[in-house]
Parts: C-alpha cells; structure tokens; sequence
C-alpha cells in the first residue's frame, strides 16, 4: 500500500516542480507499469491517487493528463477521504429483477443433460439456429415491427454487434457521424477500426438532420451511429417526426445507420429507425440489460442485402455468439423468462428515478421516468474531474462526462449516474451524499 503513495509522491513532485507541464499526458498505465518494473494493478493505483490529489484528470479514450489548475501545497488533495463507507458504484450499469436466479436457473436445467448439453456445446454460425431467429425476433418485435428472421445474426453480446457491422461498412480512415455524446466503447471501437467519429448536434428532439447532411457534405460520411431511445448518457428519446426526417436524410444521402436500440426494452414498445429506413438500417440489441450480463447474446437485424457481408465480419472478428448462450436464450424467450424480467426491470427502474428525483431535487439533472442512469451537470464551480475525485473519496464511482464527449476539447462538467446496479438503500445513501457534496461551497477545503 505504500509503496504505491511512495510513486505517487515522486510523480506529485515532479509536477510541482514543472518537469511534468500541465496539458502532459501520462504514459498509459500499463506502460507505465513496464517502465517501473511494477504490476499493472499497482500502477492504476498510483493513477488513482493522483486523481485522489487532484493533481491529474483521465479521460476515457483520451488518456490521463496533468491538470492545468495548480493543486494545494505539496500536492494536497483537493478532496480529503470521507470515513470509510461501503463502495458503491454509479459506474456499473446492469439491471437485475428481484428474483432473478430463481426465474433463470429452471430453464437452464435442462441444457445440463448430457445429451442436449453436447449439441449445446457445438460451435455456432453468425446466423446462429432457426429456433434462435425465431427467438429474438419475438423479443424485439415492436407493435409495428416484427423482424425477418432472415435478417437475424448473434454476437457473443451488443459491443460486438456494433464493432462487426462497423467493420462491415467502414474502411480504415473512413469517418462515422455520432451524437456529441456518445457510448464510451463506440469511441474505442473506432479506434481500433481506424474509424474517424464526426460529433453531430442534436436538440430536445435528437439528433438535428441538417447536422448529418452538413457533415456529409464536408467529406462523405461512411455510416452513421445513433441512440435514439433511451440516449446513453442523456435518456434522451428521438420524437418520432424527428426520426421520419432523418430516415428521409439517410435516404437523400443513401447513408447507412447502426441503431444501437440495447435499452429500449424499458420503454413501452416503439417503432425503431428501421422501420423508416428499413433497406439503410443495421439495429443492434441484446440480452446483457434484458437478463443478464454473465451469459449474453448480441443482436443484429441488418438489411437483407447485407447479411452476407456483416456475417463474415461476426467470423472475421471472432465474434460469434457462443452456442450454449443461444440455447438459453431461446429457452428463456419461450418460457416467457425475458417478458417477465423486462416487466420487473421497468418497475424496478421508475422505482429508482423516485429516488433519484427525491435526492437530487433542485439540481440539474436529464434523466427519463423510464431510464436507469441520468446525466447531472454539476453546479458551478465543480468540474467533471474534481467531482469524480470527490465522489471517489466518499467511496461512490460515477463517470466523468468527457468519458462520453467525441470532440477533443468538449469537456461537459458533467457525470452520469448509473441507478440500475447498486441495491436500492445504497442507491439512496450514495446520491444523498453526492448532493452534499455537490452543494459544497468553493471555499469549502472539500470543495472544488
């Protein structure tokens, strides 16, 4: 434990004296860790406590970089430790049912026989089984979309959905139009692509057509990414006259477009994008927010024209869904499993967006009565950073918003609250204790 405050010290120093400038970034943790011959483990415990003394902010995507303010005497933390409570993260985001072992285990028991445990366990194609197409198209059907089953692949969970069908339509160097704010893992998805984001505005409605069009016009757009339902981080939902203009933009432009719709199930049933735009649009859905994230399928429903091509990205890739995964899915949307679980996780969080409202009244929070996370921007002077640091010392995790923002030098004071993971009292005790922070004067020596 020392030996790791001992490292923090020496690189504390260096930033007092001006042999590391604020704006500097910091080698990547695990380089950092070769350098000094240390584990990775103990690096990112270093890291961690030089955010802790405000010395340093990381961004996700970005990096960890010298803070440009100057921190207190000797590096002083900006924050002091809160007395020990249990950790709660607001980072971690995956709904869970009461009850939901129980409901799971019964129809998994019968893929334990021998006998149907050995076809379980057989390899999986991209296109998975009729009976697995026949599955999730009924657990995505919308009052006024079933999907062809034809049209169905698997991934082994949605991440890998969105990397395959990116793979699929984006050369390397080719550029992709995303909401300003968009998924954290879309962001290092394109960076292993060699995919360039193009950040697009948006208003209350979504996001703004002419901002595509503008784009396009700038340098071709190779597809476009979108969250039109339940918006991570904003729960922002596209209104539908928004979305009959941007299929008409996608049209005008024959413009491709990956639907992530991974938390629309909380929402009563709406029609997606692909409705408008059937023969442009790629949806990628899932079970890791439906059921559970330990034993996954990834969705996708992708134009007929296109099954062949996003099929041998899924191979390329390594991203096929694994057989036994399917097994049980299929199970699970007969039984009528994942109904129910979608049932108790909406009531479960309208639950949790109470005690976000009573909490957290009077501050700026977007969130939707339906939604699990809710995007707060912070009151002045807080910034993303020193907040996180803050949080972190009173043993509650949030994500900092740049973690979310695609243009470099958009740096939101802002965070988002995942409510879906934490039980329900510590929920309660951790968003009260951001609020005091939160209420904190500058003046205050906890303050920012």
């Amino acid at each position: 434990m020392s030996d790791y405050r001992r490292i923090a010290d020496r690189i504390a120093d260096d930033i007092a004296t001006g042999r590391l400038r604020p704006g500097q970034r910091l080698p990547p943790q695990r380089a950092f860790a070769r350098r000094r011959g240390i584990a990775p483990s103990t690096a990112g415990r270093v890291y961690g406590e030089l955010v802790r003394r405000g010395l340093v902010v990381g961004e996700v995507g970005r990096g960890t970089f010298v803070r440009a303010a100057p921190a207190g005497p000797a590096g002083q933390a900006l924050v002091e430790p809160a007395p020990a409570a249990a950790p709660v993260n607001l980072e971690l985001n995956y709904p869970a049912a009461p009850g939901q072992p129980e409901l799971l285990a019964p129809v998994l028991a019968p893929l334990l026989r021998p006998d149907v445990l050995a076809e379980a366990l057989s390899p999986a194609a991209a296109t998975g089984t009729a009976a697995a197409r026949e599955a999730a198209a009924t657990v995505l059907t919308t009052p006024g979309w079933r999907p062809a089953p034809e049209r169905l692949l698997f991934t082994g969970n949605a991440r890998q959905a969105i990397a395959a069908v990116l793979a699929s339509l984006v050369r390397p160097g080719g550029r992709v139009g995303v909401e300003q704010l968009t998924y954290p893992l879309v962001k290092e998805i394109a960076t292993r692509l060699g995919i360039t984001l193009v950040p697009l505005a948006g208003d209350a409605a979504g996001l703004l057509p002419e901002a595509v069009a503008a784009a396009h016009r700038t340098a071709p757009l190779s597809a476009l990414y979108l969250q039109p339902t339940l918006h991570n981080p904003t729960s922002r939902t596209t209104s539908r006259p928004r979305l009959l203009q941007l299929a008409q933009v996608l049209h005008d432009l024959n413009l491709p477009v990956v639907e992530d719709r991974i938390w629309s199930f909380l929402r009563e049933p709406g029609d997606p994008l692909a409705v408008h735009a059937p023969a442009l649009t790629h949806v990628v859905d899932g079970l890791s927010k439906r059921v559970a994230p330990g034993l996954t399928v990834g969705f996708l429903v992708v134009p007929p024209h296109r099954v062949a091509a996003v099929a041998d990205a899924v191979r390329s890739g390594g991203w096929s869904a694994g057989r036994f995964a399917l097994e049980a899915a299929v199970r699970w949307a007969g039984e009528g499993t994942v109904a129910r679980l979608v049932a108790a996780k909406r009531a479960d969080a309208v639950r949790r967006q109470r005690i976000l409202a009573e909490e957290l009244t009077g501050f700026a929070v977007r969130s939707d009565p339906a939604s699990c996370f809710a995007w707060w921007e912070l009151p002045a002077p807080w910034r993303a950073d020193t907040f996180t640091a803050a949080a972190a010392a009173h043993g509650i995790a949030v994500t900092p918003g740049p973690a979310f923002a695609v243009a470099s030098g958009h740096t939101p004071d802002a965070v988002r609250l995942g409510l879906a993971s934490a039980p329900e009292p510590d929920l309660r005790r951790a968003l009260r204790t951001l609020a005091h922070v939160a209420a904190r004067r500058a003046g205050d020596r906890t303050g920012p």
